[in-house]
């Protein structure tokens, strides 16, 4: 009953909206990208930004994320502009009446519709909100996905398969507008010239002799988290002949201090020390990332830097690390009721999550000695 409300709202909604809309011109001049999403899924947008200023080199490029985002594309050249809005349901702890979303909707599309954009990409799947932002906002060209409650919005719906990997949901966005792509599809984030300044100081203050490993634990959904023990188990095992360094936000904190508490052996805690431009710059000076389904891990693969990634209620399928798989790699348990996509509880009441705990210490050291040798130094 709820969906088919939701359904009827938003092709009311769209109904009401398309009265603004204004003809799109046959070659795209002012291009709108709507990306919700937080640190991860940003960085995973990058290849279709690169590939859609390839495919339309005359056309004014601008993004919409919110504030959180901005640091990520900040020096990205493939944009001309960042727009910002703080996305109703992706504001983290916010609180806000059943209207609030819809007025914002309204004062948003208003905002948008004077910078005359003709063309919007809707660049997650089932963001309903943000086609009907594109509407309002006047775009007279509008490409999404055929998801039931975005398909209304839309001026071309593309097949949606909701296992695909977003960075392929992306690029084909950009496909639909021109099948002309770059070679080039990695993720890019270039850290500020202070930024690796930072990160050299870094190392020098602390004398680092060997290749450097850093361990990026947290996330901001717990049934995502690893257990403490078995992250020290991983770090004394490396730390012969590795430098182990515990990252992390201010948020980060308690979830550090658990593994740090328990290491017997010398390491490095870098959390709360570094801004996102630094911790890549950090990151692209060490020889091996290893952590959870989490944003800083894709920051990771941006540097280039070999990765581990631990997966268990999240989609690998669709939100896994997007590079060689030789160098970037994702162990998960493979349980039956995995991905549920429930990431702050195990909806079987597991704690920690059957998923994450079915993930074994061996297994990641295996990867991360082969990953090290790999890259010429040995464990």
């Amino acid at each position: 009953m709820k969906a088919l409300l939701r359904s009827t709202m938003v092709r009311g909604l769209a109904l009401a909206l398309a009265g603004f809309t204004r003809s799109a011109p046959a070659q795209p001049q002012r291009i709108l990208v709507i990306k919700p999403d937080h640190l991860g899924d940003v960085l995973l947008l990058t290849p279709a930004l690169r590939a859609l200023r390839h495919s339309q080199p005359q056309a004014q490029i601008s993004v919409l994320v919110g504030s959180w985002a901005t640091r990520l594309l900040a020096d990205n050249p493939d944009l001309d502009a960042i727009e910002t809005c703080e996305f109703p349901g992706f504001v983290r702890g916010a609180q806000s009446s059943a209207l609030a979303p819809y007025r914002l909707l309204w004062r948003e599309a208003a905002r948008l519709r004077r910078m005359n954009f003709d063309t919007a990409l809707i660049a997650r799947d089932d963001h309903w909100w943000g086609g009907l932002l594109a509407l309002g906002a006047g775009c007279g060209r509008r490409i999404g996905f055929d998801h039931p409650l975005v398909a209304p919005t839309l001026t071309k719906a593309l097949t949606w398969n909701p296992n695909e990997h977003v960075t392929k949901q992306a690029l084909d966005l950009v496909a639909a507008l021109a099948s002309d792509q770059p070679q080039t599809q990695t993720l890019r984030f270039v850290p500020s010239a202070a930024e690796h300044s930072w990160a050299e100081a870094w190392l020098e203050q602390h004398q680092i002799q060997k290749p450097l490993v850093a361990i990026q634990a947290g996330s901001g959904g717990a049934a995502k988290l690893w257990p403490a023990e078995r992250w020290a188990q991983v770090a004394e095992q490396l730390a012969n002949q590795a430098q182990i360094v515990l990252t992390g936000g201010p948020a980060d904190a308690a979830d550090v201090a658990a593994i740090s508490q328990q290491l017997q052996i010398p390491h490095l805690n870098a959390v709360g020390q570094a801004n996102l431009g630094q911790l890549a710059a950090l990151f692209g000076r060490c020889a091996l990332v290893l952590g959870v389904d989490n944003g800083p891990l894709h920051l990771a693969v941006s540097q280039s830097t070999p990765t581990i990634h631990l997966f268990g209620p999240g989609d690998r399928r669709r939100f896994g690390p997007w590079g060689d798989p030789t160098r970037h790699v994702v162990i998960d348990a493979e349980l039956a009721c995995s991905p549920c996509g429930v990431l702050t509880h195990c909806p079987r009441q597991t704690k920690p999550s059957e998923c994450m705990t079915a993930i074994s210490v061996q297994q990641v050291i295996n990867q991360a000695k082969r990953l090290l040798a790999q890259a010429g130094t040995s464990i």
